[in-house]
């Protein structure tokens, strides 16, 4: 019902555009930083569980959360990612550290590495990719950087605007 009372008006609804997908100049790597570190924490977490070997259904239900967990947050990392890539980084910002591309094609690789297998290492890596993109990020912004271990598990070290 609401669909055809949509139709019968559509004609009456102004179109809109936006050439990103958030409001300009609100643009924050943190977001990929906590999904990356998430994923680790999901894979560190799905380990500690596995080596209990149950078979029990709370064990099977518990391991499959940490899988979707897993896989969510490193879709969520992608996603992240993509739109600061493809959305803040423009000519000037490419011609600086044109080994952006690099970098965010093997955030897209690793990410989806975590979601095939649950390799510590993978996460790990996701994570590194990360920081070298956040402090790219800050410095196409003027924003120094600072490395300090995050306060919570994974307790990895990450890159924060030294604000």
């Amino acid at each position: 019902m609401i669909k055809s009372i949509l139709d019968r008006h559509s004609n009456q609804i102004e179109s809109v555009s936006a050439h990103c997908d958030i409001p300009c100049k609100i643009y924050d790597p943190a977001p990929a930083m906590i999904a990356a570190l998430t994923v680790v924490r999901m894979i560190d977490l799905m380990e500690e569980l596995n080596a209990k070997k149950s078979d029990t259904l709370a064990f099977h239900n518990t391991m499959a959360r940490y899988v979707r967990e897993k896989e969510d947050q490193a879709t969520l990392c992608k996603e992240e990612v993509r739109i600061i890539w493809g959305d803040y980084f423009k000519a000037p910002q490419m011609e600086k550290f044109p080994e952006i591309h690099e970098v965010c094609h093997n955030i897209m690789m690793t990410a989806s590495k975590t979601k095939q297998e649950p390799n510590k290492d993978h996460g790990l890596k996701l994570v590194e990719l990360v920081n070298q993109f956040s402090d790219i990020f800050w410095q196409t912004k003027g924003v120094k950087v600072k490395k300090a271990t995050c306060p919570y598990p994974p307790s990895l070290e990450v890159v924060y605007p030294d604000l």
